[in-house]
């Protein structure tokens, strides 16, 4: 089964994927598990020799799943790209993934905690796994001309699908007695967990269904050495390609404050300015709805200037939110910032995408491999945004500090993407 370029089933298939599993970025990785988590573990935590508050707890959970994604992905990436196997992967990242959903339900106080925190990492390492097969689709689904509105597609999908589950979740915990459970129990979010693994498995089936089917019917003896030499193929290709070098370089200075804002930014709004749990829940909800209008807005925009000048026009507005948010003190100016944090959201994930695919040859071999270089740069820019952003407020004592550390980064960002060669015409095809 050949894959048909620009055929609207396959890119609609191909979408679903995003609706699936961006339920699990918003609702567990966002939104409601790093609260739950805090709220029903103690507030320090023995794990071995050491005594760790419960929200660093979390944060090394991700860390460490991030970490491990990072070092073996790119090695998946080139067994995948030799063995035609990014569908197998695909669909078994993203199983694991929604099965250790399943078991977040079981997680219910802080006798809990190790089936918890492991079940937390198992689903951080398959949804980050899974997305690097994902994303190695776009260059083989659409032509040149139709990255940027096929990827921001898939956002749109990611970012509605995700927002329809949590009110869902969110009404369940407000009105428990309709669903006849009882008040002020952890169940409502704990179904929420489940209900996540639920959608992103049921829902993946639609993808798994219109891509192609793996051509290998096994894997043959030595394909992992194999695809050992597929990834060091391409890292050796990267050596030569200098221009494909400066854009992943600037992207990971630029991913680090995205990231890093994108994770603490309900931080900063509790800890600067007293936000509650249901206020903080509402600015998640503002930035991915109007993230839904950014990835198609800009997708527009990239049309009309080009990839370069609307990714530089986006870095600039990020500058400019990392500004606005180390002056801020008030509640409301900050629910617009946020909005406008969700608008710049949206382009500056569906682009950095799309870019990146046009920056690879149109018939290039190990589309895997590169995509694995590119997400593994994406884990690793939010290790390391995350790790900065905490130690200089960790010095300083004070978080607006780290907002203006995001600042430098994209300003960084900005000046390295001056210097990356994009071809203006593929961009307003």
């Amino acid at each position: 089964m050949e894959i048909k370029v620009n055929d609207k089933r396959t890119i609609t298939g191909w979408a679903f994927f995003d609706w699936a599993n961006s339920s699990y970025s918003l609702v567990i990785s966002t939104a409601i598990f790093p609260i739950y988590f805090v709220s029903v573990t103690n507030e320090f935590v023995h794990v071995g020799p050491m005594i760790l508050k419960n929200s660093v707890l979390l944060s090394y959970i991700v860390s460490a799943s991030f970490l491990i994604v990072a070092l073996f992905s790119p090695l998946l990436g080139g067994i995948a790209d030799y063995g035609d196997k990014r569908l197998f992967f695909m669909r078994l990242f993203s199983t694991v993934g929604s099965i250790a959903c399943l078991f977040l339900f079981l997680f219910e106080d802080h006798f809990d905690i190790i089936l918890g925190s492991i079940a937390f990492g198992i689903a951080t390492i398959g949804h980050a796994s899974s997305i690097i097969f994902y994303d190695a689709y776009l260059p083989d689904i659409a032509t040149p001309d139709r990255y940027d509105k096929v990827s921001a597609k898939g956002f749109a999908f990611g970012y509605f699908g995700s927002v329809i589950l949590l009110l869902f979740i969110i009404f369940m915990s407000l009105k428990p007695e309709l669903f006849n459970i009882p008040a002020d129990s952890s169940l409502p979010y704990r179904i929420g967990f489940a209900l996540v693994g639920l959608w992103w498995f049921g829902f993946s089936q639609i993808t798994f269904r219109r891509l192609p089917k793996s051509k290998m019917d096994g894997f043959e003896s030595g394909i992992i050495a194999k695809g050992y030499k597929e990834i060091k193929h391409v890292v050796a290709e990267l050596k030569t390609r200098v221009n494909i070098q400066r854009y992943l370089l600037a992207f990971f200075f630029y991913s680090a404050g995205v990231q890093t804002i994108i994770y603490l930014a309900t931080v900063f709004a509790k800890n600067e300015l007293s936000f509650k749990p249901s206020e903080l829940i509402v600015i998640v909800l503002l930035m991915q709805i109007v993230a839904i209008g950014g990835a198609y807005f800009f997708a527009w925009l990239s049309k009309e200037r080009g990839n370069k000048q609307a990714l530089l026009i986006i870095i600039l507005i990020w500058f400019i939110i990392c500004l606005l948010a180390y002056l801020v003190n008030s509640k409301d100016i900050f629910y617009g910032i946020a909005a406008v944090v969700g608008m710049v959201l949206g382009g500056i994930q569906s682009l950095s995408r799309s870019t990146y695919s046009k920056l690879l040859d149109d018939n290039e071999e190990d589309l895997t491999s590169y995509f694995s270089i590119y997400d593994v740069l994406f884990y690793l820019s939010v290790v390391f945004g995350t790790f900065i952003f905490g130690l200089v407020e960790q010095l300083t004592q004070n978080i607006r500090y780290s907002v203006l550390v995001l600042a430098l980064f994209f300003v960084i960002g900005f000046v390295l993407l001056l210097k990356v060669k994009i071809d203006h015409h593929v961009g307003n095809s």
